[in-house]
């Protein structure tokens, strides 16, 4: 569910507990319709999917009612064709390099061709998944006008809290703070763990420091 709920919350601007996803898995009755989409999900896989569904429509309308109807055409055609434009391309980068090193697979004992088509319809199946959610991420993050994305974010939720854990399990209070001084501390300690070059620094090519007139990569620099 915490998984879940930070995916749904990173790709749409719901703000949603995880105590809400649990209360519409448990409320889930109804059985997905054989052959849909849905088909193979349980009553509560089938209640969860609906309930994000419907709230994804309901921050859309909220979205649109704010923008300018004709504006708002052209920002999601060009929200669309950006991602499919950007994403296809890599696509083509990754069958290139998967053609040029599918062979390899001819000294496991296995047809190349054959694992070529099959590595080729993965590689497609997951450029439509990804083509699909950069969409979804970036329709909400574009806007006709500004006023219109600012009036947008004044209605959505301000933020979410997850509860903190303790390592036996227990739940504890304050976790936004101790959340945020958690994060400030790793963040000062990376800050101090970077290294610091005391000197310029010394191409392998350049004269070694030491004055030994030879370069660095043949004195100092030999063990770098």
């Amino acid at each position: 569910m915490r998984g879940l709920a930070d995916w749904v919350n990173l790709t749409f601007p719901l703000g949603m507990p995880e105590a809400e996803i649990v209360k519409a898995a448990n409320s889930g009755k109804d059985e997905p319709v054989s052959g849909s989409i849905f088909d193979g999900l349980s009553s509560a896989q089938f209640a969860v999917c609906q309930f994000i569904s419907d709230k994804v429509r309901e921050s859309y309308e909220l979205k649109i009612s704010f923008e300018n109807p004709q504006q708002l055409k052209t920002v999601e055609r060009y929200t669309v064709l950006s991602a499919i434009d950007r994403l296809w391309q890599e696509h083509l980068y990754g069958m290139d390099s998967l053609r040029t090193s599918i062979g390899l697979r001819a000294y496991g004992q296995r047809d190349p061709l054959i694992e070529y088509k099959a590595e080729a319809f993965k590689v497609f199946d997951e450029l439509m998944v990804n083509i699909k959610t950069e969409i979804c991420h970036n329709i909400f993050r574009s806007a006709s006008s500004l006023m219109a994305f600012e009036q947008f974010l004044r209605k959505l939720p301000q933020k979410t809290v997850h509860q903190e854990t303790t390592a036996f399990g227990g739940a504890t209070s304050g976790g936004e703070s101790k959340g945020s001084e958690m994060v400030s501390e790793a963040m000062a300690a990376t800050e101090k763990a970077k290294p610091v070059r005391s000197g310029p620094k010394v191409g392998r090519n350049d004269p070694c420091p030491c004055g030994s007139g030879k370069k660095f990569k043949h004195c100092c620099g030999k063990n770098g």
